[in-house]
């Protein structure tokens, strides 16, 4: 316990709470139109029978306050694993606690039990307040590189189906 909170891997029971905080933080980063995930794919990618991502649920008083949704990824430079953090969030009234401290330090513990060599996430730009954060925490920038995204119409052109 830390400050009031628990960090727990997420169990199939916590599938509503682990929506609604995906679509508190579409919200809070103004794409809620884009959080279409529905409860059955979130079953099927975290529980079902090739799991392909992680969450980690922050609890205070029996409720889900924030998470942590990631997967594993791999370096072919170095031939090892690493952790990618797809979201973190933690809801504004609980923020300030530690927790999203807590959320690193757990993945950072994990990556480095695991002979991982990296965590990687995204910001958004003009997330000024976790910015700031990560910097604190000792991350660095990578602006020489640029995100590409493949999806809809034109994922499936490329795949060969109209």
């Amino acid at each position: 316990m830390t400050s009031g909170f628990t960090l727990r891997d997420a169990t199939e029971a916590d599938l509503p709470e682990i929506l609604r905080l995906v679509r508190d933080l579409a919200d809070y980063e103004k794409l809620l139109h884009e959080a279409v995930g529905t409860e059955a794919d979130f079953r099927e990618a975290l529980f079902g029978p090739t799991p392909r991502v992680f969450c980690t649920l922050a609890e205070r008083e029996g409720r889900a306050i924030g998470q942590a949704i990631w997967f594993y990824n791999f370096s072919t430079f170095t031939g090892r694993p690493g952790i990618y953090l797809e979201d973190i969030y933690v809801e504004p009234q609980h923020r300030g606690l530690g927790v999203g401290m807590a959320f690193f330090r757990h993945l950072a513990q994990r990556a480095v039990a695991e002979n991982c060599t990296r965590m990687e996430w995204q910001v958004l730009d003009w997330n000024a307040p976790a910015i700031r954060f990560y910097d604190r925490i000792g991350s660095e920038s990578r602006d020489e590189w640029r995100v590409r995204r493949l999806s809809g119409d034109a994922l499936r052109a490329l795949a060969g189906e109209s």
